[in-house]
């Protein structure tokens, strides 16, 4: 289980995407305000088929939200980075509570290897930074943090590959 309860690459569901799933979220991942009328004319499905698709893969939780899809630059939050933290096992949980009360913490990982959690923040500037990180070494359960400044992104958070194969 992963620090928010989710476990990573397990839709909460029995449902998994099929080859029509897959080009119903191709045409949005082409459109993504488009509507479900428009999904249907660009796939060649019916509405309802659509619609009900789209119902059974939101429930299932394989759509994410919308936050995604925001860049935190334009936020006034430019500067990126990743703490590697090392936490305390049986305090696991406190600690993944204690960081989604920070509002700087985008998203967080459990890892297997050289560290615990991966935490993916963002930050004003470099001092707005170095306060985020007094903040998540001073959570009780935290032992030791490393932190990686991000200077580019070389290849950002896609599946369009993933559904193309499946699409094929």
């Amino acid at each position: 289980m992963g620090v928010c309860g989710t476990e990573v690459g397990i839709v909460p569901s029995e449902h998994r995407a099929d080859r029509i799933d897959a080009k119903i979220l191709t045409a949005l991942a082409d459109d993504p305000r488009a509507t479900v009328m428009a999904v249907a004319e660009r796939t060649g499905l019916s509405r309802n088929t659509v619609q009900a698709r789209l119902s059974k893969l939101d429930a299932a939780g394989a759509l994410r939200s919308f936050e995604r899809r925001v860049d935190p630059a334009v936020l006034g939050y430019p500067l990126q980075a990743y703490v590697l933290t090392n936490v305390t096992q049986r305090k696991l949980d406190q600690v993944g509570a204690a960081l989604e009360a920070i509002p700087e913490v985008l998203q967080v990982h459990g890892l297997t290897g050289v560290a615990d959690l991966l935490v993916h923040v963002a930050a004003k500037d470099a001092d707005d930074l170095y306060r985020i990180a007094g903040d998540i070494l001073d959570i009780k359960g935290v032992k030791r943090t490393t932190t990686a400044l991000v200077m580019r992104e070389m290849v950002d958070f896609r599946v369009r590959p993933l559904l193309d194969a499946l699409a094929e």
